[in-house]
């Protein structure tokens, strides 16, 4: 028997941008109020942002950690109040009450989330993004795990030790999670997956250098498990450059300085030169351009790293009827409110202040008062590589932490990221390609489209061997 949709004609209209973590959440909660829901988003997937890295590093197959949002939404989409565009959102205009998408359509709302996320930060040198991808997106991923594998390729064709040393040098910026796990990960191919299948190089020489600008690796962990991350990390066989401050990256390698202690004590600033043909980006997030199309609109204060400064209740101001969420959002939790602290970007952050704004739009709705957010913090992980991380976790109800890392954290880590995966099938296919991997250190996910149509122009390997050295300057 067929059922008979919802009636949404007289409906107040709530538009959702971005299927993230965050807006995910929201329309789950939205559905099942008396209102309209439209959720807009630039691809046609949710992504798990958290274990994009072992896409990146031939781990899993891209499937395995994404989702079609339609799917996902599918049970709401059934009720005939949601509706699912794939677009791109070029302006916000809140006088109008409405969005816009590329191609010119006009998207009517009576409340609005902006769930639009991250993307890279390269502190003003944009210039360095087409030798240094960051990872945020599914194309990202590709790009990185397409330059690694081909530069492996690239050594075994490379006669010259000289120039083939480049294409055995692989370097990361930053060393937050993301730089710590690709550089874990990275060791490991290296030192494991690789090092049988060549016969003109052996891929346990590679190098694998981690630069990071802070003090120390994982800045926002307690410092005993900080150290003990790059520990770990130097045992898969990383090089670790805590106090590297990169000041330009070419097709040939990084410069970066470093302070160096002399004989008598002085301190001084040096630069290096690292020959590499490989670098991923980890250092820096900048919130998406709608943050400053919503400024430009609305006339909200944005943060240094473009972020949107909202109020308690997750609105902007003299706008209660615009919420943002997620990476997007300059948020403070008001779980102590005479105390309130920033909100880390972290995908259970977006979690709850997606459902949060959900529900204060349906207090709104309800003629009630909304309510301030309250953050949960669940902990923090950092995987380094097999049976290696580190693990900050919260006791539940009380104020105190349990710090612990190597094996049992690496377990903890693998239930924690197995559990919150979006579906039955993701969470078998992951957990069977990480048991697989453990006990024959493979990844089979190592396939990627022809380099040369993709980047026509991004490798030369062939040369005469008399010519002078690139320049690296």
């Amino acid at each position: 028997m067929k059922k008979h949709k919802l009636d949404t004609t007289n409906l107040p209209r709530v538009v959702i941008i971005g299927c993230g973590f965050g807006g995910l959440e929201a329309a789950k909660v939205l559905s099942h109020g008396p209102v309209d829901i439209t959720v807009i988003d630039r691809t046609n997937h949710h992504l798990f942002q958290p274990l994009l890295y072992q896409v990146a590093t031939a781990g899993l197959p891209a499937p395995a950690i994404a989702g079609p949002i339609r799917h996902i939404l599918r049970t709401e989409i059934a009720r005939g109040n949601t509706t699912v565009l794939m677009g791109e959102v070029m302006s916000i205009d809140s006088a109008s009450k409405c969005v816009v998408l590329d191609g010119g359509e006009h998207i009517h709302f009576d409340f609005l989330i902006l769930a639009a996320g991250a993307t890279h930060s390269y502190f003003g040198r944009d210039d360095w993004a087409k030798y240094a991808p960051g990872l945020k997106t599914l194309g990202d991923a590709f790009t990185i795990r397409r330059r690694v594998l081909t530069a492996f390729e690239n050594a075994e064709r490379e006669t010259d030790p000289v120039r083939r040393e480049p294409w055995l040098t692989f370097a990361v910026v930053g060393a937050g999670p993301t730089g710590v796990e690709m550089a874990g990960t990275l060791a490991e191919i290296a030192q494991q997956t690789l090092r049988a299948e060549f016969q003109r190089i052996d891929s346990r020489r590679a190098r694998v250098v981690l630069l990071e600008g802070a003090p120390r690796v994982l800045g926002t962990f307690p410092e005993d498990l900080s150290e003990r991350a790059k520990e770990q990390l130097e045992g898969l066989g990383a090089e670790v450059l805590p106090g590297a401050k990169v000041t330009n990256i070419n097709a040939f390698g990084i410069h970066y300085d470093m302070v160096e202690v002399g004989p008598d004590g002085s301190k001084q600033t040096v630069s290096h030169f690292l020959p590499t043909r490989t670098v991923v980006w980890a250092a820096g997030v900048a919130a998406s351009p709608l943050g400053k199309a919503l400024s430009k609109s609305t006339g909200c204060e944005l943060d240094r790293a473009g972020r949107v400064i909202v109020q308690p209740d997750l609105s902007i101001p003299s706008h209660q009827n615009i919420f943002v969420v997620g990476d997007l959002a300059s948020a403070k939790s008001y779980l102590d409110p005479d105390n309130p602290t920033l909100v880390p970007g972290v995908s259970p952050g977006a979690k709850q202040m997606g459902r949060k704004a959900a529900r204060n739009i349906l207090r709104q709705l309800a003629g009630q008062e909304t309510q301030a957010f309250r953050y949960f913090d669940y902990g923090a992980l950092a995987t380094i590589g097999k049976r290696a991380a580190v693990a900050l976790v919260d006791i539940p109800f009380t104020k105190k932490k349990i710090k612990f890392s190597g094996f049992p954290a690496w377990l903890f880590w693998l239930w924690v990221h197995i559990y919150f995966l979006i579906g039955f099938r993701n969470r078998t296919v992951v957990f069977m390609d990480w048991a697989w991997a453990y006990f024959t250190s493979q990844r089979h996910a190592r396939v990627f489209p022809d380099p040369h149509a993709l980047e026509p122009n991004a490798v030369v390997v062939h040369r005469d061997p008399n010519a002078p050295s690139p320049d690296t300057k």
